[in-house]
């Protein structure tokens, strides 16, 4: 049975690629490739002409090996890039905001009516304790690994792919270009902004504004779907802490070319 539920778990199949230069290719995969689209002609059509998978330019020859390509990309990119479906000024929100004014019932005759809904913070519900960073806020793994996926893209469809950002604006960008902005988003939650605030304080006005405290950040477990502000665990760390990487990447110029890591043991930061 199909959930009709505008949900991050429908962006996962963006992760699913890799690219790599050609050469690698040349001495195992292609053999099995041809095999696959020769053996379980099903799914050729879901691989690229091989001959069409090598781009040439800056990177020299790359492939890419991706479940979704084409149209498909584009399709997908319309929702997440949405500022009233996933896209927050923080990033990428874990369910649609669509929900919030169209929440997503399954009617069952044993068990009632489940409701699924947009919950940018703490959950309405005691369920799982009351964790909600499936049901809207901004979770930092998978917005992670979404950037990271546009930046492997970008490597492989260089400036030959445009896409709408945000979808309506009429603006269009690169995927690295797109890649950059998410993580700028991603990053300001820290960072203080014109008016001296950071976001991850939310309205605790002792962190905002207390000397010996506005300087010491700590690293969620979620973030507030809407305005970035701290949910869940105050003291997460783990894998908020790959904020260091988009920071690292941030002061070192264009993205798309750094995948570096970055030390997460200081705690000051501007």
């Amino acid at each position: 049975m199909s959930l009709k539920v505008r949900s991050l778990v429908g962006l996962l199949p963006l992760l699913a690629m890799e690219t790599f230069p050609a050469e690698q290719a040349e001495a195992f995969l292609e053999v099995r490739m041809r095999w696959f689209m020769e053996n379980r002609p099903y799914v050729s059509r879901l691989i690229t002409r091989w001959q069409d998978t090598r781009r040439k330019g800056e990177y020299k020859d790359v492939m890419m090996l991706a479940m979704v390509r084409g149209d498909d990309l584009r399709s997908l990119l319309k929702y997440m890039l949405d500022s009233q479906e996933f896209l927050s000024d923080y990033g990428l929100r874990a369910i649609s905001k669509y929900h919030a004014a169209h929440p997503y019932e399954l009617k069952t005759a044993r068990y009632g009516t489940y409701t699924i809904n947009y919950e940018p913070a703490e959950s309405t519900t005691g369920a799982f304790g009351g964790n909600s960073n499936w049901r809207g806020p901004i979770w930092f793994p998978l917005n992670f690994l979404l950037v990271e996926a546009l930046q492997k893209y970008h490597r492989f469809y260089g400036d030959d792919v445009l896409v709408e950002y945000p979808t309506g604006s009429g603006r269009h960008m690169t995927l690295g270009q797109v890649a950059d902005e998410l993580s700028h988003r991603l990053t300001s939650i820290f960072l203080r902004d014109e008016q001296g605030r950071r976001p991850v304080f939310g309205g605790n006005m002792t962190f905002q504004n207390d000397e010996d405290w506005r300087d010491y950040v700590p690293f969620h477990e979620y973030f507030h779907g809407d305005n970035g502000a701290g949910v869940g665990a105050s003291h997460q760390t783990g894998w908020t802490a790959v904020v260091a990487n988009l920071l690292q990447q941030r002061s070192e110029g264009d993205s798309t070319r750094k995948t570096g890591s970055a030390s997460t043991n200081s705690v000051k930061t501007p």
